[in-house]
């Protein structure tokens, strides 16, 4: 059961808050809104970045270079509160999940251009204080990206690779306000599913009870190296089984935000999980090292079970703390 405060914000304070950073995503070109000693944390090699003007030359100009005619396109977009332990520093936080689009011209952090058409998963996450964004979290999956230009930087994926679709009910857009008992609702759907998580018995995968708490045609759609999957078995096999025998004493749950509206929930920690890398992962050996993951969730909850979940996982990040620089050579 959900045992933590909810805080839902101020209907005009989210408003103002989604109104500002949609003028921000309108444009992947320029830093619209944006604090001057703004601070931006984004997937390894960018790391973190302070202040607009490091931001604009460190991140924003890279990915304008490298493509040509780039384009953001959003499939989900909510902003909220949840709890104050989680929603970390003052404001709203507003979160979106999508694809970069463009010619990919000119290298990225030094990995060659395929020179044709790419695309580039993205999940943000957008602190607003008043009339400015002060924060942000982002994660991109360059090991999908290389693969378009033929450049394995991981194993093959367990599950599907390639372009990830946003809903399947096309709503993922929360611009309109949403009702507070549709946003409770989902809260305690994913919290319950969240919480069963601590009940594996460290054997039977089932002992978490995952069953209860999705559907049976869900979708969840992980970072390449992991890919896509369909079913709670699906999720077992490319997953769950997977990333347990390598990390059995993972601890989740240090988010720097998690929010909710309507029947989406989306959250991110950096690190969001702790462990000790302690058997073979997608094709790394034990290390025997203690690692923190940064990771991006967000869900699709139905009346009765949770539909879709869409993941981001910074894995050349988490890679680098195992001994492997998957950005050093490709694969």
């Amino acid at each position: 059961m959900l045992d933590t405060p909810i805080q839902l914000p101020d209907p005009a304070e989210l408003a103002s808050a989604k109104a500002l950073v949609r003028r921000y995503l309108s444009s992947p070109h320029r830093l619209v809104a944006v604090a001057p000693d703004a601070e931006w944390h984004v997937s390894h090699p960018v790391n973190v970045v302070f202040g607009r003007d490091a931001i604009e030359s460190q991140w924003v100009e890279p990915l304008n270079r490298a493509f040509a005619k780039l384009e953001r396109r959003v499939e989900i977009f909510l902003g909220g509160g949840f709890d104050g332990r989680f929603c970390g520093g003052a404001g709203v936080w507003i979160s979106c999940h999508g694809n970069y689009v463009g010619e990919w011209v000119a290298p990225l952090f030094g990995k060659a251009p395929s020179q044709r058409l790419s695309t580039l998963r993205f999940g943000e996450f957008y602190r607003v204080v008043g009339e400015e964004i002060v924060e942000a979290r982002i994660l991109v999956d360059w090991v999908d990206l290389c693969r378009q230009a033929g450049r394995r930087l991981l194993p093959f994926s367990p599950g599907i690779e390639g372009w990830v679709p946003g809903s399947a009910l096309s709503d993922g857009l929360q611009y309109d306000a949403q009702p507070a008992s549709k946003t409770l609702a989902c809260i305690a759907r994913v919290q319950a599913m969240i919480e069963a998580l601590g009940r594996f018995d460290g054997v039977n995968l089932d002992t978490m009870g995952m069953h209860e708490h999705w559907s049976p045609t869900m979708m969840w759609y992980g970072p390449c190296g992991i890919g896509t999957t369909r079913t709670v078995k699906g999720f077992q096999d490319h997953h769950q089984r997977p990333f347990l025998h390598a990390f059995p004493d993972r601890k989740g749950g240090f988010h720097r935000s998690r929010i909710a509206e309507g029947h989406y929930m989306a959250s991110t920690g950096w690190p969001s999980v702790s462990a000790t890398h302690a058997g073979e992962y997608l094709g790394a050996p034990a290390s025997h090292v203690k690692i923190g993951m940064r990771v991006m969730d967000w869900w699709r909850v139905s009346d009765t079970t949770i539909e879709e979940n869409w993941v981001l996982i910074d894995l050349p990040h988490l890679f680098l703390q195992m001994g492997v620089d998957v950005f050093s050579s490709s694969r």
